[in-house]
């Protein structure tokens, strides 16, 4: 194994958080200022361990006889031969050390839009979150128009989303070395507004066209949405591990509808989100031909048959 060698400290993620040149050997690590490599730790002893050359001609770390001492795959140990991937603990501290001849990966391809970081994205998101609240409010809103109403609907949209992209920020800066609001603000607001689009446009297609599937089961496209914004989150943190996350992101949707399922069977016994078309808009926006009186007491007949099943075979009668 030929120098020169880099000790690299690790955070508990395996990020690297530092990186050590030593030219020669043997490199010396503590927390003393005469060693090669320092340690701000105080769980480091001054002179925690040595890095030499084996008796074999491999490098090896060896303690130095403190109270800590060395841990290697959850073991303590005195001396630990070293490859390049040998991690090694000492007190609060992790590292390892590589050859300057140890392969690395080819560089990844970087799908990052570069023009589109920082302040616009984040500003972008803000808008569509307060926009989005805004739409809500003045589709649900049926008292008098409050002007104040129409203010706080908007600021609590931003402030959600505020708090819901700070936390992935977090997260990215944890894992991800950049916190990238901008992105995580973008991300809340698109996924805002497709989660709302998708259930008007849900809603106004069922009633246009009679498709009552539309808006029984729209509970399972909200979910989809939301695990959708959850793996655009998690990519922006971890983008080489698209493949796998978009894998998680499906199971999370598979798991939240059939959580969905099985809440609507407990809860009025059917798999549907509602046991009819709620929604009413206005009767130019039909598409489907109106039923004549036959065919809508033909659908009545069909149902007062399943009634009758449910009620254990008696018959209903018109009046009842």
């Amino acid at each position: 194994m030929n120098g020169p060698w880099t000790i690299e400290i690790l955070a508990r993620n395996g990020e690297v958080l530092h990186r050590h040149r030593a030219a020669t050997l043997p490199v010396r690590v503590g927390r003393a200022y005469d060693n090669d490599v320092i340690l701000d730790d105080d769980y480091a002893a001054a002179h925690h361990a040595v890095i030499e050359a084996g008796a074999d001609g491999a490098l090896v770390m060896r303690d130095l006889g403190t109270r800590n001492g060395l841990n290697h795959g959850r073991k303590r140990v005195k001396e630990v031969q070293l490859s390049g991937d040998t991690v090694v603990r000492m007190g609060h501290t992790t590292l390892r050390v590589r050859p300057a001849g140890y392969p690395v990966p080819a560089e990844l391809l970087d799908r990052t839009m570069h023009g589109w970081e920082g302040l616009l994205p984040g500003v972008v998101g803000v808008l569509l979150a307060g926009l989005v609240a805004l739409l809500v409010h003045w589709l649900l809103d049926a008292q008098p128009f409050e002007l104040l109403n129409y203010v706080l609907a908007p600021a609590a949209g931003i402030g959600v989303g505020l708090l819901w992209s700070s936390l992935w920020a977090f997260v990215n800066r944890l894992f991800g070395r950049h916190a990238r609001l901008g992105r995580h603000l973008f991300i809340f607001g698109c996924g805002l507004a497709a989660l709302v689009g998708v259930r008007l446009l849900a809603a106004m297609v069922a009633y246009a066209y009679s498709l009552e599937w539309l808006t029984r089961y729209g509970s399972h496209a909200a979910v989809a949405t939301v695990a959708g914004v959850i793996y655009f989150h998690l990519a922006t943190i971890k983008p080489p591990l698209r493949r796998r996350l978009r894998a998680i992101c499906t199971a999370i949707a598979l798991v939240g509808s059939s959580l969905v399922l099985i809440a609507n069977q407990q809860r009025h016994g059917r798999v549907a989100d509602e046991l009819y078309m709620a929604v009413l808009l206005p009767p130019e926006m039909r598409a489907s031909p109106d039923a004549t009186v036959a065919e809508y007491m033909a659908s009545v007949d069909a149902m007062r048959a399943e009634l009758d099943a449910e009620r254990g075979g008696k018959p209903t009668t018109a009046g009842k």
